[in-house]
């Protein structure tokens, strides 16, 4: 292959682009107009996917690829939590919004078990991360880590739900301060903490 040139895309990969991509525009469109979004046949389609079942579960087999490699990114020892926490969202916001379109997708295709299963590290990673908050008094010590996991992960899916509606500008930096902020760290040193990061990135 001469030198600067790319290897195409594989069918699976282009299908599944053009899936992302559509499905954010209309929830309800058709393998066909993925297909043709895609460049390929509609038969093409069905030899990688049997169906759009198959198809959002391949979508969220990357996307939960993808936020266990964020997930292990950020397992770097930080000096205090709100760091660790900045870095975490900071790291891992690409990717979320990257598959934000399982946001509006997850009731109906997905269901509770796997949306679980594809957030699993990032619960775990943040869970921990909140755990030495508390020890360290940067975060709330009235709600248990778990449950103010769960919390977070509900305010920053609202946020890309937000996005998806065209509501909000999908700021990285202003969601990473939202979660340190509803987390309990102060105001002022959620702020600076995810600029530092934010500008040192």
């Amino acid at each position: 292959m001469p030198p600067g040139l790319r290897p195409r895309p594989s069918a699976r990969t282009r299908i599944l682009e053009a899936a992302r991509r559509e499905l954010a525009r209309d929830p309800d469109c058709t393998l066909a107009d993925i297909a043709e979004a895609a460049g390929v046949a509609r038969r093409t389609v069905y030899v990688h996917f049997t169906g759009r079942a198959a198809l959002v579960e391949g979508l969220a087999a990357d996307a939960a690829e993808a936020i266990r490699l964020a997930s292990e990114a950020t397992r770097t020892p930080s000096p205090d939590a709100a760091t660790a926490l900045a870095r975490f969202v900071l790291t891992l916001w690409p990717a979320a919004d990257r598959y934000r379109v399982l946001v509006n997708l997850a009731r109906q295709d997905l269901g509770a078990h796997r949306v679980d299963e594809v957030l699993a590290p990032a619960r775990t990673a943040v869970a921990g991360i909140l755990a030495r908050g508390r020890r360290q008094g940067a975060v709330h010590t009235t709600v248990p880590p778990g449950p103010l996991s769960r919390a977070l992960e509900a305010c920053l899916l609202s946020l890309l739900e937000t996005a998806n509606a065209h509501a909000w500008p999908d700021d990285v930096p202003t969601a990473a301060t939202t979660a340190l902020i509803a987390a309990g760290v102060d105001d002022d040193l959620a702020t600076t903490t995810v600029r530092r990061l934010y500008t040192a990135h």
